[in-house]
């Protein structure tokens, strides 16, 4: 069961220290009284969708034996205008460079969305996520 200890700072700034011990300052804009130095919670939400997905995409990949050279994951998120805290729309792109064919990385994004990502499915409950992808072969540039 995870643990998580979150501690107020000063002003608007918390830090969060999970079970693995990495402090992780969240805070708000500074006409909000915070310090504008950390996260905002609900770009956490993001960091974690990312993260959730990206770390499956690329392990089944390779468990697929396929070679990735470079990884990105780019997301936009828009919000509820009757509700500006939730996010209706989430959209990720996935940018990968290595020896692949399309068909492997779409295998990889469905089985990450369909079975391995929690993030994917607790916010997916909420929110319309959207998935594409951008091949680059070996060689062909940087994500």
């Amino acid at each position: 069961m995870p643990k998580i200890e979150i501690t107020w700072k000063d002003g608007m700034r918390f830090e969060g220290v999970p079970d693995s011990g990495h402090t992780i300052t969240m805070d708000s804009a500074k006409e909000h009284d915070g310090t504008d130095m950390g996260a905002r919670p609900m770009e956490l939400l993001l960091i974690g969708l990312g993260g959730c997905t990206g770390m499956d995409v690329v392990s089944i990949l390779k468990k697929m034996r396929k070679h990735i050279k470079n990884f990105k994951l780019n997301i936009t998120a828009e919000r509820a205008s009757e509700h500006p805290k939730v996010y209706t729309t989430i959209s990720l792109e996935y940018i990968l460079e290595g020896d692949m064919e399309e068909k492997d990385i779409e295998r990889a994004i469905d089985l990450s969305q369909q079975k391995f990502c929690s993030a994917s499915a607790m916010l997916g409950k909420t929110s319309k996520i959207t998935y594409k992808y951008k091949l680059l072969k070996t060689g062909a540039g940087t994500p």
